[in-house]
Order: C-alpha cells, then sequence, then structure tokens
C-alpha cells in the first residue's frame, strides 16, 4: 500500500543536538579540537563594566571563521546559513530554540577589536600546525595578489578637492578665513601620480590598481608567507595596494620570523617572484641570514658588451683601454633609485674611432649602475643554478595555489569593510581558517594511517605494505618533501 507523510508539529519535543549531529561531522570535530576561550582574556579591555551584554568572543570568532569556511562574505548571511545548520549550532554552543545574535553585531565588533586580537588566533592556529610537524619553517614562499575594495571607480575625486571641501568645513567650525592655496608649491598634473591626485570618497586607503590585460580598479594589496612542507601559511599582512610588491619584503618577512620564532624555527630561504628584486629586499634578507631566491629584474644588466667591470678598483675599462672612473651617486628621475654614475674623460672618448657607436650624441661615454648592483650579481649567479630553478618551480606550486584558495574559497576575492586595517583582519582570518582546514585535514588522515597500521592484518599485500610506509614517512618525518606527492590538498 502506498504511504502518505502526515506532518503535523508538536508542542513540545524531547531533543538534543548533540545526539543527532554525527561523530565524523566537520564542525563537531573542530568543537573539539578548538579552544578559543583565551581569546575572552584578550578582548576584557575593550569592554566597561555596565550596559548590556556583548556577544561572546569565542561566540564572534566562530561565527567568523564559519563565514571564512563556508565562502560567505555577507555578516547577514552567515547568521542565517547557522540558524539552518545543526551542526553549526553545535559549534557555537547553540540550541535550536536559541536566537543568534544580530548580524550587525558582528561588523561592530569586528571594528572594536584590535589587530592584535587577531593576529593572536592566527598565531594559535599555526602554533598547532607546529606541533603537528606540519611546519618546517625552513623555506617560505612570499607573494601577493590584489583584493577588491568595497569602493568603485566612480567615487574617485581629486584630492586637492577634496582638501578644500575639508578645509572649508573646518574653517567654517572654527570661524576662520579659508587657507588660501599654495600655488608656488602646488604641483603640476604631469607631476603627479593617479593615487597622488585622485582619491576614492568610499575608502581613502583603496588604490588604483590593475593588472596586465584588466580594467583599473581600487583594490587592496594582501601579502602572505606560505610554508613550501604542507602549505600552511605562516604570515599574513594587507599593505596598499599603490606599493611595490618590493617595499613589503621586510614587514611580511618580519611577521612570519616572529610568528614562528616562539617555535624555535629559522627561516633560511625566502622564494619570491621579480616584483620583489630590489636592494633593499636582498640586503635586508641578507642582514636576517636568509638566502633569497628572487630573479633579478629586467633592467638589471649583469654585463655589459664591450666594457668590463674592476670590482677592486671600482671602474669599468672598455675594449679600447680607456678607464670610466666612479663620479657620483645620483637619483633616477622615473623611480627615484640610487645609482652610481661611470664616467670616462672627455679627451680619451675625443680620440677613440668607436665614439660614435658608443658615445652617440653625448661628448663622453657614461654608465649608471645601481648602488645595489653586488646584491644584484650575487642573486642573479644564485637563479641561474639548478638549484635556484628548482627553488623558483617549487614557489609556483607553494604559494601560488594557496593564493587561489584563499580568493575563490576562502572569502578574499572582495572585502565589504572600509580601510587597510579591517582588511587586514579579514586576510588574517581568512589565513587563519585556511590553516585550520589544513590541519583537521591533516589530522584525520594521520589518525587513519596509524589506526591501519595498529591493525595486525596478516594478508597485507607488499604494495599496500609500501604504501603504508610512505603515508608514515610523510607524517612522521616533518623534513620529508612532500611536494613529489601531494594527497591531500585542501
Amino acid at each position: 500500500m502506498q504511504g502518505v507523510k502526515d506532518y503535523q508539529e508538536k508542542l513540545f519535543l524531547n531533543f538534543r543536538l548533540s545526539e543527532y549531529v554525527p561523530q565524523e561531522n566537520f564542525y563537531r570535530r573542530l568543537k573539539e579540537t578548538l579552544d578559543l576561550s583565551y581569546l575572552r582574556g584578550l578582548t576584557k579591555k575593550y569592554y566597561g563594566s555596565e550596559g548590556q551584554k556583548s556577544i561572546d568572543t569565542e561566540v564572534f570568532f566562530k561565527l567568523m571563521l564559519i563565514g571564512y569556511l563556508e565562502n560567505i562574505n555577507s555578516d547577514r548571511q552567515i547568521i542565517e546559513n547557522a540558524k539552518m545548520r545543526m551542526d553549526m549550532l553545535y559549534f557555537l554552543g547553540y540550541d535550536l530554540d536559541e536566537s543568534l545574535p544580530w548580524h550587525s553585531t558582528l561588523s561592530r565588533t569586528r571594528k572594536l577589536f584590535g589587530e592584535d586580537v587577531f593576529l593572536e588566533l592566527f598565531r594559535n592556529i599555526l602554533r598547532k600546525c607546529v606541533e603537528e610537524g606540519m611546519v618546517n619553517g625552513r623555506t617560505q614562499a612570499v607573494d601577493s595578489a590584489f583584493i577588491k575594495s568595497n569602493a568603485s571607480m566612480e567615487s574617485l575625486v581629486e584630492r586637492e578637492l577634496q582638501d578644500r571641501s575639508r578645509n572649508y568645513l573646518t574653517a567654517l567650525t572654527d570661524n576662520e578665513d579659508l587657507p588660501k592655496a599654495d600655488k608656488k608649491n602646488a604641483k603640476t598634473k604631469s607631476d603627479e601620480k593617479y593615487n597622488d591626485r585622485y582619491v576614492s570618497t568610499t575608502d581613502p586607503e583603496a588604490r588604483v590598481s590593475y593588472k596586465k590585460g584588466k580594467p583599473q580598479s581600487l583594490n587592496h594589496l594582501g601579502v602572505i608567507s606560505v610554508d613550501s612542507a604542507n602549505h600552511v601559511i605562516c604570515g599574513a599582512m594587507v599593505e596598499f595596494a599603490d606599493k611595490r610588491d618590493s617595499e613589503t619584503t621586510e614587514k611580511i618577512v618580519g611577521q612570519t620570523v616572529k610568528n614562528l620564532q616562539e617555535r624555535d624555527i629559522k627561516i633560511e630561504e625566502v622564494l619570491a617572484d621579480t616584483n620583489y628584486s630590489s636592494g633593499d629586499s636582498y640586503r635586508y634578507l641578507e642582514t636576517q641570514n636568509i638566502t633569497a631566491y628572487i630573479p633579478v629584474h629586467g633592467s638589471h644588466l649583469p654585463k655589459r658588451e664591450g666594457f668590463i667591470y674592476n670590482k677592486e678598483k671600482d671602474h669599468y675599462v672598455c675594449t679600447k683601454g680607456n678607464i670610466l672612473s666612479y663620479k657620483k651617486i645620483r637619483e633616477r628621475k622615473y623611480d627615484n633609485r640610487l645609482t652610481k654614475v661611470y664616467r670616462a674623460d672627455f679627451s680619451a672618448c675625443q680620440n677613440c674611432s668607436q665614439k660614435e657607436q658608443c658615445c652617440k650624441t653625448s661628448k663622453y661615454k657614461e654608465i649608471e649602475e645601481s648602488i645595489a648592483k653586488p646584491y644584484y650579481d650575487a642573486a642573479y649567479q644564485r637563479m641561474n643554478t639548478i638549484k635556484g630553478k628548482q627553488k623558483m618551480r617549487l614557489r609556483r606550486t607553494t604559494v601560488e595555489p594557496v593564493w587561489g584558495t584563499l580568493l575563490d574559497y576562502r572569502g578574499m576575492r572582495k572585502v565589504y569593510t572600509k580601510g587597510n586595517k579591517l582588511a587586514h583582519k579579514q586576510l588574517l582570518m581568512a589565513a587563519t581558517a585556511y590553516n585550520l582546514k589544513k590541519l583537521m585535514g591533516f589530522k584525520t588522515i594521520k589518525t587513519a594511517v596509524m589506526a591501519i597500521k595498529n591493525t595486525a592484518v596478516k594478508s597485507v599485500t607488499a604494495d599496500l605494505t609500501r604504501f603504508l610506509l610512505f603515508l608514515d614517512r610523510i607524517f612522521s618525518n616533518q623534513n620529508y618533501n612532500t611536494q613529489k606527492c601531494i594527497i591531500y590538498q585542501s
């Protein structure tokens, strides 16, 4: 006989949420693994002793993690999604008949807490990854990506106009005369950079930037440092999008060093692309006793045809034997970088048979070299070795997939907050969620491998035995290069 389901809602239920969430459920396992109670002590200073009770700090950060784990950018959607999921309610510590916090509470609390709280949460999860043997720390791959800001190109106005408006309001408030513009020191539009001339009224800290083949947009610049062993993120930060990648080297490496030093893990190598090539980057990494595997940018010439450089006497010698002596240090106009100028004597070039070909329209031959030439030469030689080429392949397979995961699956394609500080908090949370997902997967597979090893099965084949030994080698030896065979990728 055909059955028909008749639904009648019961007034009273005998229901326990814990009994309906499966043991293997991700959020149930996460609840058993993750303890965020220590965050209450870190955030106590942000609250007073009177008034209504705030959202529980632990609940706030768990809701944030849910948003990044589920790739949800909207605070409203995070609350709505959590209401419909029993496993999420169990993870949060809420019952079916309890109301979750109002969605606007999440945005207000995010602004309230300082960046140090988010950084401490990130370090806590990183610490757990280190304890599980997931982090080698010796080799770090660094890369950046644009994160779309919550502002459109239509919100751009001239900075001078905005400054005048601000000064006008200030003058009205203070009952003073309007300040006159200093025409003598005013910059012309041709002398100013685009971001120096225009600012977004929606998000003043967003900067106009673009990638090749894509239109201009207002972005923030996200930078991460990823460990090469198991692709764990060891450092994350946000900078202005109009900054060069090379200008962020010291900050991201410095943060990573600090994140790992409490476990006595020392960074020995940093892998990065050509955008990080600069004298300041090479110099900083050398002072930290870190080997830089960073390709030299195209403007650097390791050798100059027809000229030989004498390192001891610091001069060039041409094919005719004329000496180009060091004269002075000059600042280049197009990038404001300091260069050393080498110049031949006027008389030597006048009597040279190759003057027209060598000097062209100039009266004497002149060579410009960066003051960081020794660093560039050393990096060029290092990157043209077999090991240098291997490190570049390792960089591509380490940090680029991680950025792809953060952008496409951890909600970092666009931020819906304003300012670099809030964007930095969000990147730290996204990196925390990424590491947490890696940690849970790592522990699951490690537990499964240990269970199989401890099971006495006499009929195990030779192939299965070798496979088990291979897995054991991966999880028991953190120095083993798992790039050769990645068996788990979150």
